[in-house]
């Protein structure tokens, strides 16, 4: 028959073995974090790049999206999101409105307002590009937009 010793382990013992599992969670945490962190800025990364289509892949992607809002009744349709740090000024310049915003952009947005201001605005295709959420209240992601409604 086991003794109250087996059975009731004396509390500094069970408190060790408590700080045991709360430091592995937290080691835990801590990687996948680290790994979160680490594939946020490999995608970030790979934004800031040119996207490696070809003019004509660029259009036929362009003209699919558009396409398929106006069969869903829609005027516009939102087309990217991309996180703020692909603006040279973290979208501060999109957040304010100021005139010549476009200049912040790089990578694969820079790339969609080439797009628009080459093909789409003179076929009478607006573009917006906005701040559409805020963690913290700071500016986060930003969305383009392409509308064609008067």
């Amino acid at each position: 028959m086991p003794g109250i010793d087996d059975l009731i382990p004396n509390a500094a013992q069970i408190r060790k073995e408590a700080a045991l599992k709360e430091a592995e969670k937290a080691e835990e945490y801590a990687r996948l974090a680290a790994a979160a962190e680490a594939e946020k800025r490999a995608l970030i990364e790979r934004l800031t790049k040119p996207s490696g289509k070809s003019e004509e892949e660029k259009i036929k992607l362009a003209s699919t999206i558009i396409q398929r809002a106006v069969r869903n009744g829609l005027t516009e349709v939102q087309v990217y999101r991309f996180p703020n740090t692909l603006c040279t000024d973290k979208g501060r310049a999109i957040n304010q409105q100021e005139a010549g915003w476009e200049t912040t952009l790089t990578g694969i947005p820079k790339e969609i307002f080439q797009l628009w201001t080459d093909h789409l605005k003179p076929r009478g295709y607006r573009i917006g590009y906005q701040i559409i959420d805020f963690p913290d209240g700071m500016p986060g992601d930003i969305g383009v937009t392409i509308s064609w409604e008067d």
